[in-house]
C-alpha cells in the first residue's frame, strides 16, 4: 500500500491533485472532517459524542481522530494506497499518525507540500467558484478558468456558487495559523527524506506530472 500525505494551503488545488491521485491509482482519498461526519451519520455511541463536540464548535480531540483512522487503515488495508488530506495539521499528530501506522506494519512512503505565496493563494480563494450540482470549480480571476457562460457551469449549467468562508478575513487567519503549525511538520517529513516541495503555480498537469514521477520512481 501507498500511502501519501497532501500538505498544503488554501487555493493551491490540492483537492485537484487528490482526485487526479484516485483516477490514476485508485487511491482511497481519506480526509478526517468526512471521516467525522460519517461516524455522526451513524448515530452510534461515538457518533453521538462527536456530533455533541462538534455542535459546540469545539475541536475533535487527537485521540478519538486517530481510533477512527486506526479503525480505516484496519478496513482498508487492502486498498492499493491512502491519501491523507488535511492530516496530520500538527507535528504531535504527525508524530501519533507514524506510531499508529508502525502499529500496523505500514509507513508514509510521500508527503507532497504545495507552495504558494500568500497573495496568490488569496486570489484563487477569492475567486474561486464552485458548481453546486457536479462540483466543478472555477475562478473568475484567471481567464483558462473562467466559465464560457458567467456564472454558470460549463458541465451542467448549474448556477455557480463561492463558499460563504472564502472571505479575505478568514483566509488571513486560516493561512497564518496553517503557516505556524506546519513547518516543523514540512522540517519533521525532510529529516525522513520523503517530503516533495512543489511549485504550486506551475499548471495542475505540470504538477501531477511531478507527483508522478515521485510515486513511480
Amino acid at each position: 500500500m501507498k500511502n501519501i500525505i497532501f500538505i498544503a494551503p488554501h487555493g493551491t488545488g490540492k483537492g485537484t491533485q487528490c482526485e487526479f491521485l484516485e483516477k490514476e491509482y485508485n487511491f482511497l482519498h481519506l480526509s478526517t472532517g468526512d471521516l467525522i461526519r460519517q461516524q455522526i451519520a451513524k448515530q452510534d455511541d461515538l457518533g453521538k459524542k462527536l456530533n455533541d463536540i462538534v455542535s459546540k464548535g469545539q475541536l475533535v480531540s487527537d485521540d478519538i481522530v486517530l481510533e477512527m483512522l486506526k479503525k480505516y487503515l484496519e478496513d482498508n488495508k487492502e486498498e492499493k494506497g491512502i491519501i491523507f488530506d488535511g492530516y496530520p495539521r500538527t507535528l504531535n499528530q504527525a508524530y501519533a499518525l507514524d506510531e499508529l501506522m508502525q502499529n500496523l506494519n505500514e509507513k508514509i512512503d510521500h508527503v507532497f507540500y504545495l507552495e504558494i505565496s500568500k497573495e496568490e493563494a488569496l486570489k484563487r480563494t477569492l475567486g474561486r467558484m464552485i458548481c453546486p450540482n457536479c462540483g466543478k470549480s472555477y475562478n473568475e480571476y484567471y481567464p483558462n478558468l473562467q466559465p464560457k457562460v458567467e456564472s454558470i457551469c460549463d458541465k451542467c449549467q448549474s448556477p455557480l456558487e463561492k463558499r460563504h468562508d472564502d472571505t479575505e478575513e478568514a483566509f488571513n487567519s486560516l493561512f497564518d495559523v496553517f503557516i505556524k503549525q506546519t513547518m516543523p511538520i514540512l522540517n519533521y517529513y525532510e529529516k525522513q527524506n520523503i517530503l516533495k516541495k512543489i511549485d504550486a503555480s506551475l499548471t495542475k498537469e505540470e504538477i501531477f506530472k511531478i507527483i508522478k514521477g515521485e510515486i513511480e520512481a
